[in-house]
């Protein structure tokens, strides 16, 4: 199926509104194997949609049109699209009821204009909008699809998932299994996954970029479910087979919440000292219900003072090497270790930037030090971008670094 998104608003066309629904839509479309061939935007001119339209009917089999839905003149979205598909307007008395329950319950009289939202498309459906007074609408004509949403995103968003993804997915089954990695960029992920990647029709492989990981998404689509599994089981293995030693789960899940299944499973205590990351890496672990279970202590030692009272790392350690350095890195996780008597310690230091690089030690260079009853070391990596960008690629390091140990 080819899609386009028509995104409907002068304030989009401006400048003055940044366009996230767009990105939305098409994450999603994308995930269940529909392509987005076209963005468009139109400012609000009733000649100019209706060209939009006519165009998009020529090009694409389902047209997602967002804003334009609102009780104003000026929105007309509905309007001209009844119009330019040769359909009536009727009022629907079950939207027109919703709207009344919804002014209701927020304790505000209901402007008479509001009822211009209650006509839909004659034969359409409507979709229920279960935080705002613009009803989506559902249209089926001349085997296009056309469906009209809000333009706020909350509203959008959630009608979007409840109601509209169901629709779309009505006709076949569509199945969504994800991989995470980390530990390989995009670029020589995708190069080890090429030519399944190009021959694959079903299920299709995309991948999916983020800081310090990559998600695989494999969506496969038939009429029978039994097929559509084996057909995913089938990808699976193959993938694995080339990349297993970067995988960390098949159930699309956060590095984090791996890391401390592990900890449980193995009985481990462990803790972290920061300085370069500034409890980021602490943060994301404690966003996961249960973790008191494994997690003793983040401290955030940012001054060299820091390190020396609460981690006992020497000061000729960091006069000699300084804060920035594998040295510095070991003995903070090391003296961590010896205070807290956790099974592991992981500490991490480095250059955030935007300042304060130099030739020897360049923004980004960051090190991760690992310690454990048996086992001490520290690693160096370099990594790019701009501050919160190195932040959190070097929390991901520091997963990865202890996704390995485990």
């Amino acid at each position: 199926m080819k899609a386009e998104i028509i995104s409907v608003g002068t304030e989009i066309i401006l400048g003055s509104t940044l366009n996230t629904n767009t990105h939305y839509i098409t994450q999603q479309l994308s995930e269940i194997g529909i392509d987005v061939l076209f963005h468009t935007s139109v400012g609000d001119d009733p000649n100019i949609l209706k060209d939009v339209i006519k165009i998009g009917l020529k090009r694409a089999d389902l047209l997602i049109f967002t804003g334009g839905l609102g009780p104003t003149a000026d929105d007309m979205t509905k309007e001209i699209v009844s119009e330019t598909l040769g359909i009536k307007l009727e009022l629907n008395p079950a939207v027109e009821n919703g709207i009344k329950e919804y002014f209701y319950k927020i304790n505000r009289p209901m402007s008479s204009n509001n009822t211009k939202q209650a006509y839909i498309p004659k034969g359409s459906k409507f979709l229920v909008n279960e935080i705002g007074t613009a009803p989506g609408i559902y249209i089926e004509w001349n085997k296009k699809i056309l469906i009209l949403l809000p333009g706020p995103p909350r509203e959008m968003e959630l009608m979007f998932h409840n109601q509209v993804m169901p629709l779309i997915k009505q006709n076949s089954i569509i199945k969504i299994k994800t991989i995470n990695t980390i530990g390989i960029g995009e670029s020589t992920l995708e190069m080890a996954l090429k030519d399944l990647i190009e021959e694959k029709e079903n299920p299709t492989i995309a991948t999916y970029a983020k800081e310090g990981s990559v998600d695989i998404k494999i969506i496969g689509k038939g009429k029978n479910q039994e097929k559509v599994n084996a057909l995913l089981e089938e990808t699976v293995k193959k993938i694995d087979s080339r990349i297993s030693q970067y995988i960390y789960s098949y159930n699309d899940e956060a590095i984090e919440e791996v890391l401390y299944k592990k900890l449980k499973e193995k009985n481990m205590k462990i803790a972290f000292c920061e300085s370069c990351t500034g409890g980021l890496i602490t943060n994301r672990f404690t966003q996961i219900p249960g973790i008191s279970e494994v997690l003793d202590r983040g401290i955030i030692t940012y001054s060299n003072k820091s390190k020396i009272e609460e981690l006992g790392v020497n000061k000729e350690t960091l006069d000699r090497h300084g804060a920035v350095s594998k040295q510095t890195a070991l003995e903070m996780a090391t003296g961590l270790l010896n205070k807290t008597g956790v099974d592991i310690a992981l500490s991490t230091t480095g250059i955030a930037g935007p300042s304060g690089g130099s030739k020897e030690k360049p923004i980004g260079l960051v090190f991760i030090g690992i310690a454990t009853e048996n086992n001490s070391y520290a690693i160096e990596c370099t990594l790019s971008g701009n501050r919160i960008s190195i932040q959190n690629k070097a929390t991901s390091k520091a997963f990865d670094e202890l996704r390995r140990i485990l």
